[in-house]
């Protein structure tokens, strides 16, 4: 039952971004050559509907599916990882055309050159993992 919750969280994210048009090429080449407000508009909204959440958690003490409070840990202070994590994000975005949600969004909706893309992603987050150690955090 727990999967059918997120799963159906899942069909409604991609319908999302499939009808907001987040996942075109063109919209998101209009975003990097600052043509339009379009996506800034959709990832505005997305990051103020993200805090109002955290907000609603932290004062209803919330809970995730599987019945376990939700804890919201303090993240250290620092620059370089906010840095170089966004860079890398936005080289990839860019090169792409597609950040890791919408890349699922793209194969459903018959993309399906974008597999290559999400394994390269997933190769990129085993690539993170064995190097972590050695990355400023």
């Amino acid at each position: 039952m727990r999967y059918i919750k997120i799963f159906l969280i899942g069909i409604f994210f991609g319908i999302v971004l499939i009808k907001s048009e987040a996942v075109s090429w063109y919209r998101i080449q209009e975003m990097f050559l600052f043509d339009s407000f379009h996506m800034y508009g959709i990832i505005g909204s997305a990051v103020g509907l993200g805090v109002l959440l955290m907000l609603a958690i932290k004062k209803l003490h919330a809970k995730s599916f599987s019945g376990k409070a939700i804890i919201l840990e303090a993240k250290e202070k620092g620059w370089k990882r906010y840095i170089y994590g966004g860079t890398i994000f936005g080289l990839g975005w860019a090169l792409t055309g597609a950040c890791p949600g919408p890349v699922y969004a793209l194969i459903g909706n018959g993309a399906t050159v974008f597999v290559v893309v999400l394994l390269s992603a997933v190769f990129g987050a085993f690539v993170y993992g064995a190097v972590r150690s050695k990355l400023p955090h």
